[in-house]
């Protein structure tokens, strides 16, 4: 098989491979909400109950895009849940984009602090690279429109926002303890850009759609 079939949409989008990275998800969604069990203990104990949504990131990140793989599976009907899958699509466009990037960069950095990496280091950095490789993938088979762009992206910047307030932000490497501000300003530059690219990809995904049906 050509180099160009693995990349296809008749690939991508085929059932086997489908359900494969359904189950592949899944399965690092749930191992994502244990990874931050303990964080999310203690937000429940020292902290109002509505921030726990904002804890845990990269999980609820993988769990919008395989909720997507989900709806590429079994297409809905129903006005409602279109509008839903709309938004959860744009969701898991900006944050696997912005938490991918986000988990690799605060390991490497904290490495470039005097840290060491371990073998789950790399297992994170390996998992959130793919996260954001594989949401920008599929993004010309999603169906969600500008505005589920805006609402995903509004959502993002208030959960940066209820992080670095509350200080209810991913645990961060011990060598970076003192860097928070500065950890701070690159997570909102972060999801400024991974608003970008998701606008750009879209922006993409319509314009080949256009010049697709001009051509039919």
């Amino acid at each position: 098989m050509s180099l160009s079939y693995w990349w296809s949409r008749s690939f991508l989008t085929s059932r086997p491979f489908l359900w494969l990275l359904f189950w592949c998800n899944l399965v690092g969604t749930v191992y994502g909400y244990i990874w931050y069990k303990g964080q999310l203990e203690y937000t429940l104990n020292y902290h109002p109950l509505w921030q726990i949504v904002f804890v845990p990131d990269s999980p609820t990140a993988s769990l919008f895009f395989t909720i997507s793989i989900a709806f590429l599976l079994y297409p809905p009907r129903f006005k409602s849940l279109k509008v839903i899958r709309q938004v959860i699509e744009a969701l898991a466009i900006v944050t696997s984009v912005k938490y991918g990037i986000w988990a690799s960069a605060i390991i490497f950095w904290g490495v470039a602090q005097g840290g060491h990496m371990v073998w789950q280091d790399w297992m994170l950095v390996a998992s959130h690279t793919a996260m954001a490789v594989e949401t920008l993938l599929f993004v010309r088979f999603f169906t969600c429109k500008w505005i589920a762009l805006g609402l995903a992206a509004m959502w993002t910047l208030l959960n940066d926002t209820m992080d670095y307030t509350f200080g209810i932000y991913p645990y961060l490497p011990k060598t970076l303890t003192n860097d928070v501000p500065q950890v701070r300003a690159f997570t909102y530059m972060l999801t400024l850009f991974s608003i970008v690219a998701a606008w750009l990809a879209m922006l993409t995904r319509n314009q080949k759609a256009s010049s697709h049906r001009d051509t039919a």
